[in-house]
């Protein structure tokens, strides 16, 4: 008789059995876990690393007749996706940013809004007050910066940008 006929022939053996049988059946359970959660984490969008809220803080030099100015406003990435609003849409000072981010970090933002009126001059006043630019952008898990292009030179003017994860109870500030 063999050491498996014996376990077999014995309530004990025949319970040892079981539990082998179990744990190899929980050994590839497990496995499957891993393999399926590894997956969904490798489909998960590029930036989605660097959801949350986030406060974005704007600093414009100087132009021409335009004066300097900084303005901060709440943002949020869903998704790998940056959205951010100042001012209420088609207003004076309205502006919004989007665009994707990359799973490094790196980041095109498009930028879109209204000059606030008093401030409208030269070409601004002839194309109606609205403006688009986009911003060169690079996040960390807390933190970013960026700047606006330089387009042709001629309309732009030199803007910075920070960006904050909000963490915890640290809301963003309301829209200025």
């Amino acid at each position: 008789m063999n050491l498996d006929q014996s376990f077999a022939n014995n309530p004990a053996g025949q319970l040892i059995l079981l539990l082998l049988e179990v744990l190899v059946k929980l050994r590839t359970v497990v496995w499957c876990v891993i393999v399926c959660a590894s997956a969904l984490a490798a489909a998960q969008a590029p930036g989605a690393r660097f959801d949350g809220a986030w406060t974005t803080t704007m600093a414009c030099e100087e132009h021409g007749q335009m004066p300097a100015y900084n303005w901060t406003f709440p943002s949020v990435i869903k998704d790998g996706s940056f959205h951010g609003q100042h001012g209420e849409e088609g207003g004076p000072g309205y502006l919004v940013i989007d665009g994707p981010i990359g799973g490094d970090g790196g980041a095109k933002l498009h930028a879109k809004g209204t000059v606030t009126q008093s401030q409208a001059h030269g070409v601004f006043a002839l194309k109606g007050n609205n403006y688009d630019y986009n911003i060169e952008a690079k996040f960390t898990d807390a933190s970013g910066a960026g700047t606006r292009d330089k387009g042709a030179g001629i309309l732009g003017r030199p803007c910075s940008f920070e960006f904050t994860k909000q963490t915890g109870a640290a809301a963003a500030p309301s829209p200025q």
